[in-house]
């Protein structure tokens, strides 16, 4: 791939930092507009990476697509960590484009955090409805955190629809919908790197994405009440 146009180009570096001294570092370049990954060529991807390997139960694509977005956007990185386990310890800096995160962390928590952007750009149609939450990722989010993130950018996109004229979702309903195939796609995508992985940190870090998914649709079910307080709303019964 050509090296790409930096002032269309939204990058963020992840550099993991390990006891033994060992580093690891990856980029992830993103098209600052459409938010998409610019992945390079995977020259010999893995078997595991084809579509019809472990596939997704609610998978859109057709049998025509040879492989899985998702899985491809994620090789390199799975290929980097397939000997790794999910609690050894790691210092994780994380560069995004207005600044700089750090933190002491398990393997599995920090790969969770750089494989959530992978997947939401790679152009999985199930997935590609969290896209716009990447442009204001927020590396080691608690599940509040991910919750609040996750309800004002669905929130946002029922404004943008009822501006085009579309019917707005103001109830939420068919965010919790969402996140149902969702999880769906992490039980698949949970299935796909249980085959591709000697060690458990790859299967792991999908666990701690699809807990967030859990606490989101937790949050629904009871009102959002975990928020209310914010907004100094009354949580009595």
């Amino acid at each position: 791939m050509q090296p790409a146009d930096i002032t269309n180009t939204l990058r963020f570096g992840y550099k993991f930092q390990f006891e033994d001294g060992k580093e690891k570092e990856f980029s992830v370049l993103l098209d600052s507009r459409t938010l998409h990954a610019l992945s390079p060529p995977y020259p010999s991807p893995p078997e595991w990476t084809k579509l019809g390997f472990q596939q997704c139960e609610n998978c859109p694509l057709a049998s025509t697509h040879e492989r899985c977005p998702v899985a491809m956007n994620l090789a390199h990185l799975v290929e980097e960590f397939k000997y790794s386990t999910s609690y050894d310890k790691t210092w994780v800096v994380v560069e995004g484009p207005e600044r700089t995160y750090a933190q002491e962390t398990s393997v599995q928590n920090g790969l969770a955090s750089i494989m959530g952007i992978f997947m939401v750009t790679s152009g999985c149609p199930i997935l590609d409805h969290l896209r716009p939450m990447v442009r204001f990722h927020l590396p080691f989010a608690t599940a509040l955190e991910s919750v609040y993130r996750t309800v004002s950018m669905y929130l946002v996109g029922q404004l943008f629809r009822m501006k085009h004229g579309e019917q707005p979702d103001w109830t939420l309903e068919k965010l919790n919908e969402l996140y149902r195939e969702i999880g769906r796609v992490n039980k698949g995508l949970w299935n796909r790197l249980s085959k591709a992985s000697a060690f458990d940190a790859n299967v792991n870090a999908v666990i701690v994405l699809n807990t967030f998914g859990d606490a989101l649709r937790f949050s629904l079910k009871k009102g959002l009440d975990d928020l209310a307080p914010l907004f100094g709303a009354d949580d009595r019964a």
